[in-house]
């Protein structure tokens, strides 16, 4: 949109306020706010725009903080969970020091990912399609404390609910591990997934289907259609943005966290991408091995190299690594397949348009910063093609059923933070060719990742007085 699109949408809305909101280093969004006065081309103007404190939140010092955003014309949208009629944009980062863009700013770095794709040659873009996952409870509370650690959720339609006094319980609770796909009275989110992909669309995220997880203690899943790179992580932030807000709203809380509950299933964010020309998947030949192109396998061949340190990115938080475990679909060694859902990357077996002909990156969860993990992936990707690298046949045996001698010579993904940041500590070059990323901003992101882990190792769980305390 330009300006006099803009215009006319804010009077056709009769909007108040403008929101500009941008994505911080870790993945959280913030916003500014300003009266709809302030709807100008001023607004826009990289040399002015909305100024901000870079430090507080986290991308730069306190002696050298000040900042200003910008908002993206193109991504405009009228927020659905507004009392009063407000335009809200995605926003830019501009460093004052400079005039430029600022560099660490993690939209800056998913478009100069596509950008380098492009100089490349190998295709002039890459199309990404996410997963989301996610649980709704009824009720959360946590405490983190001296003297005592506890949370404590709860869900309508969870099995343990089965016997409790609900004036009058109905029954129809789902029974553990059995939500996927289940239909109404059952599934008792149907009609708020459906409001909920309803007002995505309406805010520019098309959807592609919703339906209920495997997790019978409220896990949901909605997929969308696919876009662009930088399109699709901008869509991730909103799409997560519209389902905490609808379920605040009603009176629900949603958690994307990979393995809120002990016993259920993890929550992932699957990854589906592929390189594309004039609307058509690269990764496509017709009798190549498992139909793909050498430019896909190569691709593959860099994001399985890789997967060890990428999952410092699409994998980011301590609890990450308490969904990558045996026997819970997830994937635990780097290896791909047709099919299978245990291995690192799988190409799905239902595929019948070769326009799509894509990959399913399935270690990632929505605790990582899409920007980021978008671009890293597609990084890995490129270092393939542009190194041949060979991704060796597929493996199309579910990786639980095989011998422990098997299992050995497949490698193992990261099963900690710790063992993530290590690996990218050691394999991070793929990641700064281009000037993509910088060895400050590895840096930085692995201290910062590093002193989540650490707070954690420092408190005693509440597990451990279960095993200990009468020692």
């Amino acid at each position: 949109m330009n300006l006099k699109q803009i215009l006319a949408m804010a009077k056709k809305n009769k909007v108040q306020f403008v929101a500009v909101k941008f994505v911080d280093l870790a993945g959280k969004w913030h916003q500014i706010t300003v009266p709809a006065h302030e709807l100008n081309q001023d607004l826009f103007d990289p040399a002015r725009g909305i100024g901000f404190d870079g430090s507080s939140v986290g991308f730069a010092q306190v002696s050298a903080g000040d900042m200003i955003v910008i908002p993206m014309p193109e991504t405009g949208f009228m927020d659905p969970f507004a009392e009063l009629p407000t335009l809200t944009f995605i926003g830019d980062v501009i460093d004052v020091s400079t005039g430029d863009k600022f560099i660490h700013n993690p939209r800056f770095i998913a478009e100069k990912a596509e950008a380098h794709l492009r100089k490349s040659g190998f295709a002039p873009q890459s199309m990404w399609g996410p997963e989301f996952e996610f649980y709704i409870f009824d009720s959360v509370c946590y405490e983190n404390a001296t003297r005592q650690s506890f949370f404590s959720v709860d869900a309508r339609e969870a099995h343990w609910n089965m016997g409790r006094d609900e004036e009058p319980n109905l029954g129809y609770k789902i029974p553990h591990k059995g939500g996927y796909h289940a239909a109404p009275p059952h599934d008792r989110f149907f009609d708020f997934r459906s409001l909920l992909c309803r007002t995505m669309e309406q805010c520019g995220v098309p959807v592609k289907y919703h339906h209920h997880e495997v997790g019978g203690a409220g896990q949901m899943e909605i997929e969308v259609m696919f876009d662009t790179l930088t399109k699709m992580a901008d869509r991730t932030m909103l799409a997560k943005y519209i389902v905490r807000n609808a379920a605040f709203k009603s009176g629900l809380t949603v958690t994307f966290m990979p393995k809120p509950l002990f016993g259920e299933p993890g929550t992932g964010m699957h990854v589906h991408q592929y390189l594309a020309r004039n609307g058509n998947s690269l990764f496509y030949k017709k009798g190549g091995l498992v139909n793909m192109s050498g430019l896909a396998l190569h691709y593959l061949g860099g994001l399985l190299k890789h997967a060890p340190a990428l999952l410092a990115f699409t994998n980011p938080s301590t609890n990450s690594f308490r969904r990558l475990v045996p026997g819970y679909e997830a994937p635990i060694k780097a290896s791909y397949s047709v099919g299978n859902r245990t291995a690192a990357v799988r190409i799905p077996g239902y595929l019948s348009d070769p326009k799509t002909m894509r990959y399913e990156f399935r270690p990632p969860d929505a605790t990582c910063n899409p920007y980021l993990a978008f671009a890293a992936m597609l990084m890995a990707g490129i270092d393939g093609i542009k190194h041949k690298i060979d991704p060796g046949q597929p493996l199309n045996k579910d990786l639980f059923s095989l011998s422990k001698a098997d299992l050995e010579k497949i490698p193992t993904l990261p099963t900690s933070l710790p063992e993530a940041l290590e690996a990218l500590r050691r394999d991070h070059q793929f990641l700064l060719q281009g000037g993509v990323f910088n060895q400050d901003l590895i840096d930085v992101w692995t201290q910062l990742k590093s002193r989540e882990s650490e707070a954690l190792a420092l408190r005693p769980h509440p597990y451990e007085y279960e095993l200990y305390y009468d020692c």
